[in-house]
């Protein structure tokens, strides 16, 4: 049986209990404010940064993690006993995070066979398809096994999010096909998606009230889910828009955790994140 180590980046948001519990290696992200720089998840919290947004002036930058970073995790597997690693990563269209691990996956290659994949998806899009190619790899999945299934993964796994506003992504040069939506940022509340892994509109609503409902009709009326998330930005209102879909039925729990620094850097503080995929 192959034992193969599967390993992400922070952009995942999978809590440190999760990925440790599904023996998921996260590669972390950076986070800058000005001229101070923080680890995602190491000398960053979710609530660290969340607090740091609505103290600072200036608006936090992300960075990539270095080849390095991902070289260091794949040795780490192959000291553990491993035959190989599977690395599947943030969308490329948003990122060089990917190109970061490809890099690193050529430097090790005579050591030990690393796999590397383009999630196209982020936060709990790409969380979800760790869970997943996880749970095949501790059943004893081969790589290709593996290539293969995240492979079928990216058309079946969604993502939308609600923003209080375009502002942080529009400064982050992630606004990607949601361009539009910047002439009507004082009278609307954006819901944006993914599209072939960039940020694209979604939905142009009045109110907040009405984008909750958007999104929550999104789950509501979507084929058999799979696996859900909802992710939550630092919003005040996240209970009501749980409330919106505690009857949805899905095949496993419904996972509720913190948008982290590496996306909410983009969306800004007040965003809610549904993310789901599909049963195939």
């Amino acid at each position: 049986m192959a034992r193969i180590r599967v390993i992400t980046d922070s952009a995942c948001d999978l809590s440190a209990d999760l990925a440790a519990e599904q023996g998921v290696t996260v590669v972390p992200l950076s986070i800058r404010f000005g001229e101070e720089e923080f680890v995602d998840g190491s000398t960053l919290s979710a609530d660290d940064f969340w607090a740091r947004c609505a103290a600072s002036a200036v608006l936090p930058e992300t960075a990539a993690p270095s080849p390095g970073a991902f070289q260091l995790a794949f040795e780490a597997a192959a000291d553990d006993g491993y035959d190989g690693v599977f690395c599947l990563n943030i969308s490329s269209g948003v990122s060089a995070t990917y190109q970061a691990a490809v890099t690193a996956a050529k430097s090790v290659a005579a050591r030990i066979p690393v796999r590397v994949a383009d999630s196209r998806s982020m936060t709990m899009g790409l969380g979800l398809m760790d869970l997943d190619v996880a749970e095949l790899a501790a059943a004893g999945a081969t790589l290709d096994e593996l290539a293969a299934r995240a492979d079928a993964l990216i058309s079946r796994t969604f993502v939308f999010g609600l923003v209080d506003t375009l502002e942080h992504l529009e400064k982050g040069g992630r606004i990607g096909g949601a361009r539009a939506l910047l002439g009507s940022l004082l009278s609307i509340k954006p819901v944006v998606t993914l599209v072939d892994g960039v940020v694209a509109e979604e939905s142009k609503q009045r109110t907040r009230g009405r984008s909750m409902r958007y999104l929550a009709d999104k789950v509501r009326d979507a084929p058999p889910i799979s696996r859900l998330a909802v992710c939550n930005g630092a919003a005040t209102d996240i209970d009501e828009f749980l409330e919106m879909i505690q009857n949805v039925r899905t095949e496993h729990p419904l996972v509720l955790t913190d948008l982290g620094p590496v996306v909410g850097t983009h969306t800004g503080p007040g965003t809610i994140g549904v993310c789901m995929v599909l049963a195939g």
